[in-house]
């Protein structure tokens, strides 16, 4: 019994998701292998050959694969499908885009976004936005499975001493092509990387108060800048700050919620953080449900207050 993980990187190195998707691989039993699949991708291959507990990296070179386009990474996770019980993506954007497909190739059932493994045949994963846990167990040959990274600790990334394996890149599928990329460029750490997040909510008023607000305990913190829903639908963040359900899933060691009330979508996104803080002048808010300290103010008062502390 041998589980492939897919390799999330940037053909230079290994985005942290691979490193929680690595543990998930390991606790199904059986070696762990990482298909690096990539353009120009070797110093990516070197970097998943060290992380502790992968007995192979096998790298597969292709300027068919320089874009991760789901059509040909999916293409060349099928050409090696056959060597393994299970096949483990992250449940990221593009593991989510490329994970669909390998199921339905192989006509078998996806399990989506477990958060642990109960045995090589048996996971559990949230349903209703997190409020019920799902045991599912699969009687398929082939286990594809995406991993909630939030759910699994990170492997070592450094450590390990696996072998490297050439594999042979796939010919361009010519079902889809790369147009272009607008990447937004921040100082600040990445949602799902930053080890302290600082959220605001719709209370805020205006994307002007947002930034007036929020951004100056970010910048003290170095934390990541997140949003509710509802603050973004209000234009008051961009889309990419959204942290929940329909959002991005955090689980940073702190998570300061500011204004946020603390709605079922919500609170599915980050209720795994180490430490919660809320601030929130409504002592009813559901927000602290869920926190580890909560503030009942005026979040126009106490976060300009909590900034000059710091």
């Amino acid at each position: 019994m041998t589980a492939l993980v897919i390799a999330e990187h940037d053909h230079a190195s290994i985005k942290p998701a691979t490193l929680n998707t690595v543990t998930a691989a390991l606790a199904c039993g059986g070696d762990v292998h990482v298909l690096v699949a990539g353009a120009n991708a070797a110093e990516a291959g070197k970097a998943a050959a060290q992380i502790a507990g992968v007995s192979k990296v096998i790298v597969a070179d292709s300027p068919s694969l320089a874009e991760n386009l789901a059509e040909n990474v999916a293409a060349q996770v099928l050409a090696i499908a056959s060597n393994y019980s299970h096949i483990l993506f992250p449940s990221t954007a593009n593991g989510k885009n490329v994970a669909p497909r390998v199921a339905a190739k192989l006509d078998v059932a996806q399990i989506s976004d477990i958060t642990k493994v109960d045995s090589p045949d048996t996971f559990e994963r949230p349903i209703y936005a997190g409020n019920a846990i799902a045991t599912v167990q699969s009687s398929d040959a082939t286990k594809v499975i995406t991993v909630r990274t939030t759910g699994f600790d990170a492997a070592a990334a450094t450590g390990g001493s696996a072998t490297v394996e050439a594999a042979e890149g796939v010919a361009d599928s010519g079902k889809s092509s790369f147009v272009g990329r607008e990447v937004t460029k921040s100082a600040r750490p990445e949602l799902t990387a930053a080890k302290i997040i600082v959220s605001g909510g719709r209370a805020l008023g205006s994307a002007e108060k947002f930034q007036e607000v929020m951004a100056p305990l970010a910048d003290k913190l170095n934390a990541g800048l997140g949003a509710s829903r509802a603050a973004v639908d209000a234009g008051y963040a961009p889309n990419d700050w959204q942290v929940g359900q329909t959002g991005k899933i955090v689980a940073p060691q702190l998570y300061i919620a500011a204004g946020i009330s603390g709605a079922i979508q919500h609170l599915a996104g980050m209720k795994d953080s180490k430490v919660i803080v809320a601030i929130n002048k409504d002592e009813e808010a559901p927000i602290f449900s869920v926190a580890d300290y909560g503030l009942v103010a005026d979040l126009f008062v106490a976060v300009p207050e909590l900034v000059k502390a710091l």
